[in-house]
């Protein structure tokens, strides 16, 4: 009787720690599990985070407007330094436009020394007979 008494407590004691035994590789799983969906949790919101702080950099601008102010006049100087060695550009200028007044003054000069060159050379032949008789030509005696 020893030996069934110790069996029927033997096996519902087997049982119980086996039970117990799969209870632990269950809780150990789900421990598991549960820091991998924290750890994805944790990610989710540093990923959040970061496009928070995106979007509000996009909504704001990075440099201010520096509002800019035109000179009133434009400086066009040379400095002194330099004056010497660089040709003043108005000055450049209008001794180009002097030296092409001169140029069209020259050729409308010319222009009419031809014209009063070939007037009178015209007019000397109109009034001339010989240089009629030497521009036309003369008829030839032909043998008949």
């Amino acid at each position: 009787m020893e030996k069934t008494l110790a069996l029927s407590l033997l096996i519902p004691f087997a049982l119980v720690c086996s039970c117990q035994k799969q209870d632990s590789t269950a809780e150990q799983q789900l421990a598991q599990r549960k820091t991998e969906l924290d750890a994805r949790e944790k990610a989710l919101d540093e990923r959040e985070k970061a496009l928070a702080q995106r979007a509000k950099l996009v909504a704001r601008p990075r440099i201010a407007p520096v509002p800019r102010i035109a000179p009133a006049v434009p400086q066009r100087t040379v400095p002194p330094e330099l004056k010497g060695l660089m040709p003043d550009p108005s000055q450049l200028r209008t001794e180009r436009e002097q030296r092409l007044q001169e140029r069209l003054a020259e050729r409308q000069r010319k222009m009419e020394e031809v014209q009063r060159m070939r007037v009178p050379a015209l007019r000397n032949q109109a009034t001339d007979p010989s240089t009629e008789e030497a521009a036309s030509p003369s008829p030839s005696p032909t043998p008949e």
